[in-house]
């Protein structure tokens, strides 16, 4: 990054995996010679209304048809207009002075190995939340459906945040690992004073993902998540089941790789609770809460650490709250100082959408903002499609 930039104020706003809401930071973004600052100036989280949350899960399960997901494309647009529009007011910031907004959308669905199709092989991925509306309603430019960009070019859409991770985190001298807990788990491997092309980077699995669904259907909805991981501490950990979850092949794929809620959500732990004729998905919590802990110290022992040596890891995502979770990583980990991404000016529930301001930023700016060695595609491109709001 030779060019010189004036500061920039970009929104970044995400709603993960785990379909819990929309998250919307206002971030400030400078450049000083090759590295990026980046301070967050506001942070809010919008719940989705109960109503939109279930047409979600029941377009994430197969169950409406087009014209429904159509409606819900435009719908999550002015949803996540009105979450930049709010914290625009909340931060007193007017629309002039938003360089741009940068919306990771909603995925309802990720296709990241290629399958035969009509005669070919594709892969496939759809965020939705239009992007189009976002501009529109705000006045300010958008970019959007950031993941189709690098899937064209034969990669897997995902993980898209090592790029940032790379950019705000690397030292000259430290290896670093950052973790990501939302409803999918990942990690960024970054050796010191990394070249981009050294990076490692993938999804370890599920996250708060299964956690959360069992969670809900335990307690008919009161609960979309366990609470500080309390529900966890209830019950033991059944290692048999354990150990036949652990056998799943996504676990033993070596990177890059990707999964979603395709894989680890819903129809798995329905399929756990009838297997085991379980009275209650309460029962499950303690072995899925080990799963993802398991699963994300075996991904940094088998993929990371032979490659680098790393003694910190940076946690960020809604996961960091859950208590038993994240003693369960420092107790696997012994050897590595387990923090927080606040400790480095990061909320650690507000990282994935600030990851997406950078990444909008920097779209804006016509960088490749991919990473080929992490999502396995031919080349760097630049990722997002731009919509400019219409003049007033």
């Amino acid at each position: 990054m030779s060019e010189t930039h004036q500061p920039q104020l970009v929104i970044g706003l995400m709603s993960g995996t785990s379909m819990d809401g929309i998250d919307a930071a206002l971030t400030r973004i400078e450049e000083k010679g090759d590295t990026v600052h980046v301070q967050t100036l506001a942070f809010r989280t919008t719940p989705y209304p109960a109503d939109v949350q279930a047409e979600l899960m029941r377009t994430m399960r197969g169950e409406t048809g087009v014209a429904e997901t159509c409606h819900l494309n435009f719908l999550l647009g002015e949803l996540f207009a009105e979450a930049a529009l709010n914290i625009m007011q909340e931060a007193q910031v007017t629309q002039p002075e938003v360089f741009c907004i940068a919306s990771h959308g909603q995925t309802v669905w990720h296709q990241p190995e290629p399958i035969e199709w009509q005669g070919r092989m594709l892969r496939s991925t759809l965020q939705i939340g239009e992007p189009a509306v976002i501009a529109e309603r705000t006045g300010v430019v958008t970019v959007g459906d950031f993941r189709v960009a690098d899937v064209a070019a034969g990669g897997q859409g995902a993980p898209l945040v090592p790029y940032v991770d790379w950019l705000l985190f690397r030292h000259p001298e430290e290896g670093r690992i950052l973790l990501n807990i939302g409803g999918i788990a990942n990690i960024t491997a970054l050796p010191a004073a990394a070249h981009a092309n050294e990076v490692i980077a993938f999804d370890t699995g599920p996250g708060n993902a299964l956690i959360n669904v069992a969670m809900e259907i335990a307690s008919g909805g009161r609960y979309r998540y366990d609470p500080e991981g309390s529900f966890a501490q209830r019950h033991p950990v059944r290692e048999e089941w354990l150990q036949e979850l652990l056998r799943h092949p996504y676990f033993a794929q070596h990177p890059p790789k990707s999964t979603g809620r395709e894989t680890f959500g819903e129809a798995m732990v329905r399929k756990l609770l009838r297997r085991y004729r379980l009275s209650s998905a309460e029962l499950l919590i303690p072995t899925l809460t080990e799963l993802t802990a398991r699963t994300i110290a075996d991904g940094i022992r088998r993929f990371a650490l032979p490659h680098m040596q790393a003694t910190r890891l940076i946690a960020s995502g809604g996961g960091v709250h859950n208590r038993t979770l994240m003693s369960r990583l420092r107790q696997l980990l012994p050897e590595m100082e387990v923090e927080t991404s606040d400790r480095y000016g990061i909320n650690p529930d507000a990282k994935e959408a600030v990851a997406f301001a950078v990444l909008g930023y920097q779209t804006m700016h016509q960088r490749p903002n991919n990473m080929p060695a992490v999502t396995g595609a031919l080349r760097a491109v630049v990722l997002g499609k731009v919509c400019a709001p219409t003049p007033r």
